[in-house]
């Protein structure tokens, strides 16, 4: 229930659809007064959330800042949440704007500076097929030369709920100590990293994948609209209410399952 219902609320954090919505209402209504407030109210918010530099200012003050392990520093696994690629048939994928949680998540491996990777992803969609995105993301591994021996899957997840207690059953069952390496976008890592935590699995950040560059004080050139400013308001805005959401949810943390004792 809570995964439908977290899906149809999604249009009431984006701005875009605010807006269309001030503008029907302005176009349908018979009342002169609400027709004007309504044209007015979708035209500020227009002018605001097209703005490219207030969105990157935005954006850039919730994304986890940058992380740098410790150069001698070993962990056991990294836990990459999926969200990288996209579904083009029942068991075939495609790499997609958020890749770079793939790529780090394997350059940490090949690097040494993780023995495993854990990818955590299933199928996030309203009417899910078999397609499974940790399914379609081992292939990629073992096809980089990735040895089958390091990677595990985690490939019933449909949100990052899910993520925390499917990897911590996966975890617990593979003997692997924390603390864990968690990959994910950087304008995600706030609320993966709290949901991770309340679900009793010890993790140190690693956020890839920036929207954001440096935030630098605006010129003229900033006060030009850019539609393209308008989806990053929705990405982040939807963190926010995710994250407040989920702040106030209890994750039920898995007991680890005892390893049998070597004879």
């Amino acid at each position: 229930m809570y995964f439908l219902l977290s899906k149809a609320l999604l249009f009431l954090i984006t701005p875009l659809d605010w807006i269309i919505g001030l503008l029907l209402v302005a176009a349908f209504t018979g009342r002169k007064l609400l027709r004007k407030r309504c044209s007015i109210a979708a035209v500020i918010l227009l002018v605001i959330f097209s703005n490219g530099w207030l969105a990157n200012w935005f954006t850039h003050t919730w994304e986890w800042k940058p992380v740098t392990l410790p150069a001698n520093a070993h962990y056991s696994a990294a836990i990459v949440l999926g969200g990288f690629s996209s579904q083009i048939s029942p068991t075939d994928g495609r790499f997609s704007s958020a890749a770079d949680r793939f790529i780090q998540g394997m350059r940490l491996q090949t690097t040494g500076k993780v023995s495993h990777i854990l990818i955590s992803g299933g199928n996030g969609n309203l009417n899910p097929g078999v397609y499974s995105e940790a399914t379609w993301a081992k292939v990629q591994l073992k096809q980089l030369n990735i040895p089958d021996s390091v990677i595990l899957i985690e490939n019933k997840s449909r949100n990052t709920l899910e993520n925390a207690q499917y990897s911590a059953e996966v975890l617990a069952k593979s003997g692997l100590k924390p603390p864990f390496v968690l990959v994910t976008s950087a304008f995600h890592m706030r609320r993966a990293v709290m949901i991770f935590k309340k679900a009793g699995i010890d993790v140190v950040p690693y956020p890839c994948n920036y929207f954001t560059g440096d935030v630098y004080p605006p010129s003229w050139s900033d006060l030009v609209p850019s539609f393209e400013a308008i989806p990053s308001w929705g990405y982040t805005l939807k963190e926010m209410f995710g994250y407040v959401e989920n702040y106030f949810m209890k994750v039920k943390p898995v007991t680890p399952v005892p390893l049998p004792k070597a004879k």
